[in-house]
């Protein structure tokens, strides 16, 4: 099993928007929900939206909801994370990994990608 690859972080303004990259080599987003995370030093690893690859349905949890928007692009195997109205809070590692389906542990886990809000 392949990791994928995040990309796309960097240092914004709060209240600035970014959007994260998550790239699979060969089919390991087939038939898996893919989904993005944030991990902060010292604390639990957040969960933030989720796509479904074979149907293309998506969720957010929590603040994620209503400001983030997650999207994939078959043809690149990619999925994407929109992020707007950063905060400083938002601070973190992002990364991306799947899952059998929603509800399931994910798993495969990237080496994740840093966003810098800065207040």
């Amino acid at each position: 099993q392949v990791q994928p690859v995040e990309s796309g972080g960097g240092l914004v303004q709060t209240g600035g928007s970014l959007t994260l990259s998550c790239a699979a080599s060969g089919r390991i987003f087939a038939n898996r929900e893919v989904g993005w995370f944030r991990l902060n030093p010292g604390k639990d690893r957040v969960f933030l939206c989720s796509i479904n690859w074979s149907t293309g349905s998506t969720y957010c949890r929590g603040s994620a909801e209503g400001r983030f928007t997650i999207s994939k692009d078959n043809a690149k195997n990619t999925v994407y994370l929109q992020m707007n109205r950063l905060e400083p809070e938002e601070t973190g590692a992002y990364h991306c990994a799947t899952a059998p389906q929603l509800g399931f542990p994910f798993e495969h886990f990237g080496q994740g990608t840093q966003v810098t809000v800065s207040s």
